[in-house]
């Protein structure tokens, strides 16, 4: 007797792919595009004084772009990255001054000084959670303020430091060449920021950080490295926010230690900044500068009462709009300016053999003997 045959069973196997782009971050992307094109021939179309605008927007959006990355994915709420600004300022002019290299050469040196020391800074800081973090970040910041003013004493030299006409003239030869040097290098750092940002939060990391932010102890739980994770946010953000430092006193030639680490600054202005706009969410620095800026364009001639005001609009965005402009905006609508979305997208289905089981055999074929 044969065994029994049974037909193999079948299942749809679907073929997919993780799709990041939607119609709006298409259509973003296309306007962003178009518009960097605009801007970067603005040297052409701008006078110096739109130049010198237009560098500080860029420099705030990546310092923004930044503690947002830091506070609102990682959870990291930061209060003293004005140290970084200070640290990478101070290292191109000591690049400069002390060493007599192109100041140029002092934007990178500051990068890698910040990203060095941002490690010990972090293992200091992790340990601590919420506002005893911030608390921290705050006074290792003063403790960078402290040393700055104290250094000049110690040496019996000028607090205020100037870049030297010869290491200026380095640069490029006329005034309009450095300047328009610099506009382009902002320009660069700030397209850089936001796409090193976009790329990361595509990663794997992106896929931990977010997780990291909803919930922390599930990401643990889940098997995501936390410290390792946020030890790589923070080295970047660092790393990053201390060539911005180097490039916003490049172009002031000159810098002092409250200046250079002055909290309301590169601190208190980059928080409005990101939660005005939408924390956790890669636009949303980018329309918190805008509205700031539009704010202290109208309002800068007010004293006081131009400090008041922002700090109404902050409490109403707070009240009325807790996730920011941006955040209001794109939970109505569904927008987003950046590819960042994950949906599972189905490409096509087959059925697919899973295997036969195993045939067993009749109790007739069980029973029967060889004959002998």
């Amino acid at each position: 007797m044969s065994a029994t045959h049974v037909e193999p069973a079948t299942q749809v196997e679907l073929a997919t792919r993780v799709e990041h782009t939607t119609p709006s971050s298409r259509i973003g992307v296309a306007l962003a595009g178009a518009m960097l094109v605009v801007l970067a021939a603005a040297p052409a179309w701008g006078g110096r004084q739109d130049l010198h605008l237009l560098a500080e927007f860029y420099g705030y959006v990546a310092l923004a772009s930044l503690w947002n990355l830091l506070a609102g994915y990682a959870g990291l709420v930061s209060v003293g990255q004005q140290a970084f600004v200070g640290l990478g300022a101070y290292v191109l002019f000591a690049c400069g001054i002390s060493v007599g290299l192109n100041p140029l050469w002092g934007v990178p040196a500051a990068g890698a000084v910040g990203g060095l020391l941002a490690v010990p800074i972090a293992l200091h800081l992790f340990p601590l959670r919420g506002a005893y973090f911030a608390i921290g970040s705050w006074v290792i910041a003063e403790s960078f303020l402290q040393l700055a003013q104290l250094a000049p004493t110690l040496m019996r030299v000028d607090t205020n430091i100037s870049l030297p006409a010869g290491l200026i003239k380095a640069m490029a030869a006329s005034r309009d060449g450095r300047e328009f040097l610099i506009y382009w290098l902002f320009l660069a750092l700030m397209i850089a920021v936001i796409g090193i940002i976009v790329v990361l939060l595509r990663t794997r990391y992106g896929l931990a950080l977010t997780a990291i932010r909803d919930n922390e102890t599930a990401a643990k739980a889940n098997g995501i490295d936390v410290n390792r994770t946020r030890l790589v946010v923070f080295v970047v953000a660092s790393s990053a926010t201390a060539i911005t430092g180097a490039l916003i006193y490049l172009q002031k030639l000159s810098i002092t230690p409250i200046s250079a680490f002055n909290i309301g600054t590169w601190t208190v202005n980059v928080i409005f900044m990101t939660v005005i706009g939408g924390i956790g969410r890669v636009e949303g620095p980018l329309i918190g500068v805008i509205v700031f800026f539009i704010l202290r364009q109208l309002l800068a001639d007010q004293g006081s009462i131009y400090l008041i005001i922002l700090g109404v609009v902050a409490i109403v965005v707070m009240l009325r709009a807790p996730k920011g402009l941006w955040g209001l905006v794109a939970d109505r609508y569904g927008w987003q300016l950046f590819p960042l979305a994950r949906r599972l997208e189905y490409l096509s289905a087959k059925p697919v053999a899973i295997g036969a089981p195993e045939a067993k055999p009749s109790l007739a074929a069980n029973n029967h003997m060889p004959s002998r």
